[in-house]
Formats: structure tokens, C-alpha cells, sequence
């Protein structure tokens, strides 16, 4: 793939799920307090987002570490910030009011080349996985995709 675009399909993101050893979803509800948001975050191993869920666990939004460590730490950050931006971080008090709502996911029945190709359009490392009923059902780094071509190579 180097060298120019490997035409073999890399199957289904349900056959790359397969594949990956089971670990905690990254997610947190969207009414979730500041300090809720801080353990879940300190409770991934894995991950610097949290999927932002209802209570039926449906996907809301990404809510990113970058964005959480502006909040907390506010008062260390350049002066040059815009003051109304940080005001607004200031007073946000759970998850929904920090997620980014217009966030990419993939879906089980998704091609893993059609995923990947949004990954690297938009910039972004992980993703949450969802069912047909929008609900996070896992999640997928880049690391897991580099992964799953080099096994594939074998």
C-alpha cells in the first residue's frame, strides 16, 4: 500500500470488531457532571475522547480531552483566547453542554476502507462504532486499523 492504493477489500467493521480484544467503551451520559466526565476520562485506558450518550446509550457526541483540559484549566490558558469562548467553557456544566455534535462515527455494516478514508479526510484518531439504533456499541482507533492491515498482510 506504500507504494500506491491496495485494491483488496479490508471487509467489514464487523469483521475487523471481531478481531479486537474487548475493552470499555469509552462513553459517558450526556447529563454527566464535570466530575463524572473527569473519571470516565481517567478510566480509559485506551482513549482521549468520550462518546456522549442519552440515556438509552444512543451517540450524541465526542467530547474530546482537549476540550475538557480548556475547561478545567481555563485560567492557564493564553490570554490571547477569545474571552467569549472561554466564558462559555466556564459555564458549561455536563457532557452535552461540552460535545462536539457534528462527530463522525462508523457503523457495523460499514466497509472498513470507507471508514478509514473518513478518518484521514477529517483529521480524526477514534471513533465510536454504533448499531442500527445509533447506540455505541464500540469504539475504533487509528492504532486499531494499523493493526488489523498488518494482520491482514500475514
Amino acid at each position: 500500500m506504500a507504494g500506491g492504493k491496495d485494491k483488496r477489500s479490508l471487509g467489514k467493521i464487523a469483521d475487523l470488531m471481531k478481531q479486537l480484544k474487548q475493552r470499555k467503551v469509552p462513553v459517558v451520559l450526556r447529563r454527566a457532571t464535570v466530575s463524572e466526565i473527569i473519571d470516565a476520562f481517567a478510566a480509559s485506558d485506551h482513549s482521549r475522547n468520550l462518546y456522549v450518550v442519552d440515556d438509552e446509550y444512543r451517540f450524541k457526541g465526542v467530547l474530546s480531552l482537549g476540550n475538557m483540559i480548556r475547561h478545567v484549566f481555563f485560567h492557564y490558558h493564553d490570554p490571547s483566547i477569545n474571552s467569549r469562548s472561554l466564558v462559555s467553557m466556564v459555564v458549561s456544566e455536563t457532557a452535552g453542554d461540552f460535545m462536539q455534535r457534528e462527530s463522525i462515527f462508523a457503523i457495523y455494516s460499514e466497509d472498513v476502507e470507507d471508514v478509514l478514508q473518513r478518518m484521514i479526510d477529517h483529521n480524526v484518531k477514534e471513533i465510536p462504532i454504533l448499531d442500527d439504533d445509533k447506540r455505541v456499541v464500540a469504539d475504533l482507533t487509528i492504532v486499531d486499523l494499523l493493526k488489523y492491515y498488518k494482520e491482514r498482510e500475514r
